[in-house]
C-alpha cells in the first residue's frame, strides 16, 4: 500500500515538478543607451503591474526573479524613455533605451530631496525645457526667456537698459511690502536676486518726493545666469507644491537644473549669434511752426511790461526755430539718443562626455552687447563645470561649480526732480538748439534746461560689476536595497558668493555739476557689496514596496541656510580736478548697510501611491529664523495633496482615444520674511562740534512682527488623447495671505512716525488652462502647438489700518490704493468728489500662443503674448506736456468737447487722463532653421561635425499697443513691489535681430 501511494507522489511530482520549475525562474540581463552603447547604471525594472523590481547596477546589469511567464519587464529611467519587453522564459534579456524627447520634463519635484512622475503629480508644476529656453533666439537673461511659456507668470520688463531688470510674479500679489519675487535654486543652491542700489539719488533726488521707492534702475541678479547652461526648469507656482520650502516660498520657487554630461564619446558644441538691436517704438517729434513755438513760449499778462517781456522770449525762440529749420538745423534729439542699433554677439562652447564612472559638462559663454543709447551695453561671461562621479555602487558623488563676471552700462534714467536724468531732460530739449560739443569737446550749456542731454549721455557713467562664483555639492549614499524597500541618504551643500561694484560718476564738466548751476562741482558714488549665501542639508528618502501593489516613499531631513550681505557706499562730492577717486573730494559721505539671516528647519513628508491610480502626499516644513522676533520659535508649513488617475482603473481600453484622466487636488502653506530691520529700531548717526551721537530714523521696531502667511488650496486636472497628441491642464486655485505686513502711521507723541504690523489679508484667486497639440505628423511635416491662458483677481479681504494711497505720486496723478475689499493692485484718482477708482494694475488676462512646424530639416517656430486689461499710470506724458514736446501735443482726441488739444488737456485733466491701458499683442520670439545632418555632412565634412543648425530669429518684432509710450511693459520702482507700471522717462524696450548658428561635433 506504501509503494502504491509513493507511486502515485513520484507520479503526480514526475509530471508536476518541470511544470513548476517552468513557471519560475531569474531573468538576467544588461542595459544599454542607444546613443553611445554604454551601460546606464540605476534603471527601474519592474514586472508590469505587480510591485516586483530591481534596479541596474553599476555596469547596466539586472537580475530579477518571477513567479511566472511570460511576464512583461518595464524598464524606466530619468532622460530615457520608458520601454516594455515582454520575456516568456527564464533567460537573459539586454534592452537599448532610447533617449526621452522630454527628459527632465517628464519628472517633477515633490520634495526637497525627490521627484514624481508628472503623470502622478497633483500639482500644476510648470516646467520649461532647454529648447524652449534657448532654442528659438539667443535671450540676452534667464528671466527674459521666461516670457509666455507657461501659464500663472507674470514677467516684466522695469527698463529696456540692457543687462537685466525684469521681474517675475507667480500667481498674483503675494506682499505688499515683502518680497513678491520667486526663490531660486540652481542644483540645490539657494541663489541670491537682489537689485541694489548704485546711489545714483544723491544727484536725482528722486526720493525727494512720492515714493522713496528704488528708482535708480539697477539690475537684478537673476541676470547673471546663463541661459546656454540651463537643462530644465520647473516653476513651483504655489504654496501648494512650494510648502517644501517653507518661510522663503511665499512668492513661488523657480528650481533650475543645469546641465550634466553623458557617458560615451565627448561632445562638443560651438554656437556664435550675431545680429543688432533697436527700439520698438519712439514718441517722435512733435511738428513745430512759428505760430505753435510763440504760443509755448508767450504767457500773458496784465503788467504790460511782464506781458513785452515774454513775447520778445518767445520771439526769441520764434527766431532761434525758424534760423535752425531753414539752415536744416533741427535736431531729432530722441533718434540721437535713442537711435543706436547696438551690435549683438553671443559665442558658447561647450564639451560633455565621460565613462560608466565619471561624466562631466564645462561650457563658457560671453555676450557683448550694446544698447540703443550710446555708451551703454552688456558683457557678461560665464564659465561652468560640472562633474558627476559613482564612487562604488552605492555612493554617487555630483558637483556643479560656475563663475560670472559680468559689466553693465545703464545711463542715467527715470524719474528725478533735478531735471538731469536723460529722460526728464530730454522732454525739455527743443529741436532748434544746437547741443552738439565743438571741434575741442566741449559741450554749451542749454540754456532752457537743466542738464545738456548729450553731454549726460557721454560723460556720465552708471557701471555695475560682477564677480560671482555659485558652487552645489550633492552625495547620494544607498545605505541598503532590498527587493521590497530601500534607504538613500542624500547629502546637500552649496554656495552663492558674489562681489558687486557700483560707479555712478558725474563730471564737474558736466551742466548741473558747475557750482555757478546750483551743483556739486563733481560727484563720484562707489558702492561695493560682498553677498555670501550658503545652504545645507540631509535628508533621508525610504521607499516601501508591498505586496499589495502600494508603494510608500518617506522622507525626512534638516536644513540650514545662512545669509549674509555688506554694503558700502561712498558719496564724494566735490571732486579735485578730473579725479573719480572718493579720497579726492571736498566731501565724502559712507553709507554701510549689513545684513546678516540664519534659518534651520527639518521637513519630512511621506507619498503613498497605489497602482498610479491613487497618488496622496502629506508633508510637514518646520522653520525658524534669526530674522523673527523669537528666533528659536518653529513656523509650521503642513502641505497635502491627492492625484486620481482615472485611466489606471480600466474604465475605459486601451486602444481608447483617452490616454490620462487625472484629477487632483493640493493644499499648502508658505511664509514671507518682513523686511530687514523690521524688527528692531534702527538708528542713524550724527555729529555736531565734533561730538557723536545717534537720532530716530522715524520706523519703530516691532519684535513681534510675523512673518507673512500664505494658504494655497488648488484643483485641478490634466487631460490626454489620441497618444498623447492632444493634451489639456485646468487648474483653479484660491491664495490667502494673512498677517499681511503693512507700515503704519504712529501718533506724533511716540517719538516715531511709522511701525511695521501685521495689519491685513490678501487674497487671489486663478485660472490656469494649457493646452498642447500635434494637428499634424507625417513623416516630413510635424506641427506642434501650444497655449497658455491665466487669469488672476486679487482683493484686500481685511485691513486694519486705515485706507491709504501708495506706490506712485500722489492721487492727483493717479495712484495705487489699499483699501479693504477691494482689489490690491487698484488705481484712484482725485476728484472735487474725492477719490475715484479709476484703473487697476492687474491685467484682465494673459495668453501665450507657441507654434513649432518642421519640415523635414527646416523649422519655423514662435511665440506670440498676448496681455489684455492692466493699467499704467503715464507720467512721461505729463512731463512732455508741461514742456510742450509731446508728439500729440497739438492732436484734438481727449477733450470731449474737441476744443482743447491734447498737450494743453492733460495736464489740467484729472488723473484719469494718465491711466492708460497697457494691453499689448507681441511676438516675443520667432526663428527659422536649416539643419544640415549627418546624411549631408559627411559628403562635407566626414565624420568630424555630426549637424549645422543655422538660420534667423528675433524677439519683439512685432508689437501692437495702443499705449502712449514707449512700451507698456515699464516701472518706474523696479520689480520688488507688486506697485508696477508706473511711467517715468524709462529706457525704451529694444526689438532684437540675430543670426545663429551651432555646430555639433
Amino acid at each position: 500500500m506504501r509503494q502504491t501511494l509513493f507511486k502515485r507522489v513520484f507520479l503526480v511530482l514526475f509530471f508536476t515538478l518541470p511544470g513548476v520549475l517552468m513557471a519560475q525562474g531569474t531573468i538576467t540581463g544588461n542595459v544599454t543607451a542607444s546613443v553611445d552603447g554604454l551601460p546606464l547604471p540605476a534603471v527601474n525594472v519592474v514586472v508590469k503591474g505587480t510591485t516586483v523590481g530591481t534596479t541596474t547596477d553599476f555596469d547596466g546589469n539586472y537580475e530579477i526573479t518571477v513567479n511566472d511567464f511570460p511576464v512583461i519587464l518595464v524598464f524606466s529611467s530619468l532622460g530615457y524613455a520608458e520601454k516594455e519587453v515582454e520575456v516568456t522564459s527564464a533567460t537573459a534579456k539586454d534592452v537599448i533605451l532610447e533617449e526621452s524627447a522630454t527628459g527632465l520634463d517628464e519628472v517633477v519635484v515633490t520634495g526637497l530631496a525627490t521627484s514624481v512622475k508628472r503623470s502622478n503629480s497633483a500639482n500644476a508644476v510648470a516646467s520649461v525645457s532647454a529648447e524652449e529656453l534657448t532654442g528659438r533666439t539667443p535671450p540676452s537673461t534667464l528671466d527674459g526667456a521666461l516670457y509666455g511659456k507657461f501659464a500663472g507668470a507674470i514677467v516684466n520688463s522695469n527698463s529696456g537698459a540692457p543687462g537685466g531688470g525684469i521681474s517675475v510674479k507667480l500667481r498674483g500679489a503675494t506682499s505688499i511690502t515683502g518680497n513678491t519675487q520667486p526663490l531660486y535654486i540652481i542644483d540645490g543652491v539657494y541663489i541670491d536676486n537682489s537689485s541694489i542700489p548704485a546711489g545714483l539719488n544723491v544727484v536725482s533726488e528722486a526720493a525727494g518726493q512720492g515714493s522713496d521707492s528704488n528708482q535708480d534702475n539697477p539690475s537684478n541678479r537673476i541676470a547673471d545666469i546663463n541661459p546656454e547652461d540651463i537643462a530644465n526648469i520647473e516653476i513651483l507656482k504655489g504654496a501648494s507644491a512650494a510648502a517644501i520650502y517653507g518661510s522663503r516660498a511665499a512668492a513661488g520657487v523657480v528650481i533650475i537644473t543645469t546641465k550634466k554630461g553623458k557617458a560615451g564619446e565627448t561632445q562638443f558644441k560651438f554656437s556664435q549669434s550675431t545680429g543688432f538691436t533697436q527700439a520698438i517704438n519712439l514718441y517722435g517729434l512733435r511738428n513745430y511752426t512759428e505760430d505753435k513755438v510763440f504760443d509755448f513760449f508767450y504767457s500773458p499778462s496784465d503788467d504790460p511790461g511782464e506781458d513785452q517781456s515774454s513775447r520778445d522770449a518767445a520771439n526769441a525762440q520764434v527766431a532761434l526755430f525758424s534760423q535752425a529749420r531753414s539752415s536744416g538745423n533741427l535736431v531729432d534729439y530722441e533718434k540721437e539718443i535713442f537711435g543706436e542699433k547696438g551690435l549683438i554677439s553671443i559665442t558658447s562652447f561647450s564639451m560633455s562626455g565621460g565613462d560608466e564612472k565619471t561624466r562631466f559638462f564645462s561650457g563658457i559663454t560671453h555676450n557683448n552687447e550694446n544698447g540703443i543709447v550710446k555708451g551703454t551695453g552688456y558683457e557678461k561671461t560665464s564659465l561652468r563645470l560640472n562633474l558627476e562621479h559613482r564612487a562604488t555602487d552605492f555612493l554617487k558623488l555630483s558637483l556643479s561649480s560656475n563663475y560670472i563676471y559680468s559689466s553693465s552700462n545703464r545711463g542715467f534714467y527715470n524719474n528725478d526732480n533735478t531735471g538731469t536724468s536723460i529722460g526728464v531732460a530730454l522732454v525739455s530739449t527743443y529741436p532748434w538748439y544746437n547741443l552738439f560739443p565743438n571741434a575741442d569737446g566741449i559741450y554749451t550749456d542749454y540754456a532752457l534746461g537743466a542738464s545738456n542731454i548729450l553731454q549726460t549721455r557721454d560723460l556720465v557713467t552708471n557701471n555695475e560689476k560682477i564677480n560671482r562664483a555659485i558652487m552645489g555639492g550633492t552625495a547620494n549614499l544607498d545605505i541598503y536595497k532590498a527587493e521590497k524597500s530601500n534607504l538613500e541618504l542624500i547629502l546637500r551643500g552649496g554656495l552663492d558668493f558674489y562681489q558687486l561694484q557700483t560707479r555712478a560718476i558725474f563730471p564737474k564738466e558736466l551742466q548741473f555739476q558747475k557750482p555757478s548751476n546750483g551743483g556739486r562741482n563733481g560727484v563720484s558714488v562707489q558702492g561695493e557689496t560682498i553677498n555670501k549665501n550658503y545652504n545645507l542639508s540631509a535628508f533621508l528618502v525610504h521607499n516601501y514596496f508591498t505586496e499589495n501593489n502600494i508603494n510608500f516613499r518617506t522622507q525626512a531631513g534638516l536644513t540650514n541656510e545662512f545669509f549674509e550681505r555688506n554694503t558700502d557706499l561712498i558719496t564724494a562730492t566735490g571732486l579735485v580736478a578730473s579725479e573719480t577717486n572718493v579720497d579726492q573730494a571736498a566731501n565724502t559721505g559712507v553709507d554701510q548697510t549689513r545684513v546678516q539671516q540664519e534659518d534651520a528647519g527639518f521637513f519630512v513628508q511621506e507619498e503613498v501611491n497605489f497602482q498610479d491610480k491613487l497618488i496622496a502626499t502629506i508633508g510637514l516644513r518646520g522653520d525658524k529664523s534669526s530674522n523673527n522676533g523669537d528666533a528659536n520659535k518653529l513656523a509650521y508649513y503642513p502641505k497635502a495633496s491627492l492625484a486620481v488617475s482615472l485611466n489606471e482603473f480600466g474604465f475605459w481600453k486601451e486602444d481608447s482615444a483617452w490616454n490620462q484622466f487625472k484629477l487632483r487636488v493640493a493644499y499648502g502653506e508658505a511664509g514671507n520674511f518682513p523686511q530687514s530691520g523690521a524688527l528692531f529700531t534702527s538708528y542713524n548717526s550724527f555729529s555736531t562740534d565734533g561730538i557723536l551721537g545717534i537720532s530716530l530714523r522715524g520706523i519703530r521696531g516691532n519684535s513681534n512682527l510675523k512673518s507673512e502667511r500664505q494658504k494655497e488650496l488648488e484643483f485641478g486636472t490634466d487631460l490626454s488623447f489620441f497618444g498623447g497628441r492632444l493634451g489639456l491642464t485646468a487648474t483653479y486655485y484660491t491664495k490667502t495671505v494673512d498677517d499681511l505686513i503693512l507700515l503704519a502711521s504712529l501718533e506724533p507723541s511716540t517719538g516715531y512716525t511709522q511701525q511695521f504690523v501685521n495689519a491685513g489679508s490678501l487674497q487671489n484667486k486663478g485660472i490656469e488652462l494649457s493646452l498642447n497639440a500635434v494637428p499634424i505628423a507625417t513623416e516630413n511635416f510635424q506641427w506642434d502647438l501650444g497655449v497658455n491662458f491665466f487669469k488672476n483677481t486679487s482683493e484686500i479681504t481685511e485691513l486694519n489700518v486705515p485706507a491709504y494711497n501708495t506706490g506712485a505720486f500722489g492721487a492727483g496723478l493717479g495712484s495705487y490704493r489699499l483699501e479693504e475689499g477691494k482689489s490690491a493692485t487698484q488705481i484712484v484718482g482725485s476728484y472735487p468728489d474725492g477719490l475715484r477708482v479709476i484703473g487697476d494694475g492687474e491685467a484682465d488676462f494673459q495668453i501665450g500662443y507657441n507654434n513649432n512646424l518642421s519640415y523635414k530639416n527646416l523649422q519655423l517656430t514662435f511665440l506670440w503674448q498676448w496681455k489684455q486689461g492692466g493699467d499704467n499710470i503715464n507720467l512721461t506724458n505729463l512731463l512732455s506736456d508741461l514742456n510742450g514736446t509731446s508728439a500729440d501735443y497739438d492732436d484734438l482726441t481727449l477733450d470731449p468737447a474737441g476744443e482743447t488739444v491734447n498737450g494743453k488737456f492733460r495736464p489740467n485733466a484729472n488723473a484719469e487722463v494718465f491711466v492708460q491701458d497697457a494691453s499689448y499683442l507681441r511676438l516675443r520670439e520667432i526663428g527659422l532653421y536649416y539643419t544640415l545632418d549627418s546624411k549631408v555632412l559627411p559628403n562635407v565634412f566626414g565624420d568630424t561635425i555630426e549637424s549645422i543648425k543655422f538660420g534667423l530669429s528675433g524677439s519683439n518684432l512685432i508689437n501692437i499697443f495702443d499705449y502712449n509710450g514707449y512700451d507698456p511693459e515699464v516701472s518706474n520702482f523696479g520689480g520688488s513691489t507688486i506697485f508696477t507700471g508706473v511711467d517715468v522717462t524709462p529706457y525704451p524696450s529694444s526689438k532684437k535681430y540675430m543670426f545663429n548658428v551651432a555646430i555639433n561635433f
